[in-house]
């Protein structure tokens, strides 16, 4: 959520900065944008439910937190001239979520032209299973990574607030979050044999279809005692290959603007 933040206690305080669709202030901004420099801009806001949707009264979770819907963790997607391509809500929520927001029903995949393809758009705790109790690391489940698959996606965006690891503070980049992002993905690169990649195997991965480029878009920092990881990235992730590969990286503290060419 580029303008509002993200660590919010309850409803009542991240109310004031909840934005209706397509007319809000992250969406003008993605419209400008995106009609400026004639290209796709995807952003993350903190969307106003309508009436029909917006609970009015607190509920208990089963963990004791008090709830009350009345945003959703979104993401909006602006094309070139300024129009409006789609947007998306966060369907795995996260505990900070959790106070405020509905839960959106799955991953949002757009037909977009060439070069971008077949684009899928997640936020955050997307990449983590909804029943995490039950996830392992040989069957998951991997439902980014299978959606992915399934649309036979080519580019994956996630728009993240990924909390720093808090490993290796000394480390311009923060390396177990990326680990970590890449491993949450691992059907896109993982193969059955051991081993480095052979060039069969390298061949292989690279034909149509098989291949998915995922931009890891997080945010850095500190708000509200929480600090957050920065090291935004791209993979480029082939099936069968054997290992994600890093293509670019940022640092976990830098804030800017990068043009890579993947």
């Amino acid at each position: 959520m580029i303008f509002a933040g993200y660590v919010f206690e309850n409803a009542r305080s991240i109310s004031p900065f909840l934005e209706l669709p397509r007319t809000g202030p992250t969406s003008q901004f993605c419209a400008e944008l995106a009609g400026r420099l004639c290209c796709y801009v995807a952003a993350g806001y903190a969307e106003l439910l309508g009436d029909d949707e917006r609970q009015e009264e607190d509920t208990i979770l089963a963990d004791g937190t008090v709830a009350r819907q009345i945003g959703a963790n979104s993401a909006v997607v602006y094309g070139p001239n300024g129009q409006w391509v789609g947007e998306y809500r966060k369907s795995n929520l996260f505990s900070i979520d959790k106070t405020w927001a509905k839960a959106g029903n799955g991953f949002a995949t757009f037909h977009l032209p060439a070069p971008l393809n077949t684009v899928t758009l997640g936020i955050c705790n997307d990449l983590n299973a909804r029943d995490a109790e039950t996830w392992t690391l040989e069957d998951g489940p991997y439902e980014v990574a299978d959606h992915c698959i399934a649309t036979e996606t080519n580019l994956l965006i996630m728009l993240n607030a990924w909390l720093d690891s808090e490993e290796d503070g000394d480390s311009d980049e923060d390396w177990r979050t990326l680990n970590y992002w890449a491993a949450r993905l691992r059907p896109l690169w993982v193969s059955e044999d051991d081993g480095e990649p052979s060039e069969d195997r390298r061949r292989l991965s690279t034909a149509a279809g098989k291949r998915v480029v995922a931009v890891m878009c997080n945010r850095w920092g500190d708000e509200n005692g929480k600090t957050f990881a920065g090291s935004s990235a791209v993979f480029d992730l082939r099936r069968g290959f054997g290992r994600p590969v890093l293509l670019q990286v940022m640092g976990r503290r830098q804030e800017g603007v990068e043009i890579w060419t993947v």
